[in-house]
């Protein structure tokens, strides 16, 4: 049988909500490392503890929480979604070109919201993570990231 165990339960103060919109020029398929900005989110309202929430707000572009370790990782995520979605299948919606659907395919494979962890005011990643928007098509784009925070707000600088 699997032993599990947690921390006890901690009961926060006052909690507050913040909201802010992330712009990111993409500069075509791949990944931008957005976590630095989510910090930085978190860092200009004071959060404390919380729950931060990053929301995309397009179908054909995600988010992910990857190893911001080694390129390779992301060079081979790229490879294995261009095999489950490639833009050379039979798809019926190409409204907006070839690479269109296969994004929405990947989009649906991967996240549209993250939900993470956040004490003292740093996101609750691990050592090797990152929070990412993954572009899914060919050209570049301006896409709209939603970061919200609601928890306790931290000590005032």
């Amino acid at each position: 049988m699997a032993r599990t165990s947690r921390t006890p339960a901690r009961l926060s103060g006052a909690v507050r909500h913040a909201e802010a919109v992330l712009h990111v020029e993409t500069p075509g398929e791949g990944f931008t490392d957005i976590t630095r900005e989510a910090s930085a989110f978190l860092s200009e309202i004071s959060a404390g503890d919380g729950v931060l929430t990053v929301f995309c707000r397009h179908t054909s572009a995600s988010l992910t929480i990857q190893e911001n370790a080694d390129p390779d990782v992301q060079t081979d995520l790229l490879t294995a979604l261009r095999t489950l979605a490639p833009r050379n299948f039979r798809w019926v919606h190409d409204t907006e070109g070839p690479d269109d659907m296969p994004a929405h395919v990947r989009t649906m494979l991967s996240d549209s919201s993250l939900s993470i962890p956040v004490r003292g005011g740093q996101p609750g990643l691990g050592t090797w993570q990152g929070i990412y928007l993954v572009e899914h098509r060919e050209r570049p784009h301006r896409r709209e990231v939603v970061l919200t925070f609601t928890g306790t707000l931290g000590q005032f600088p």
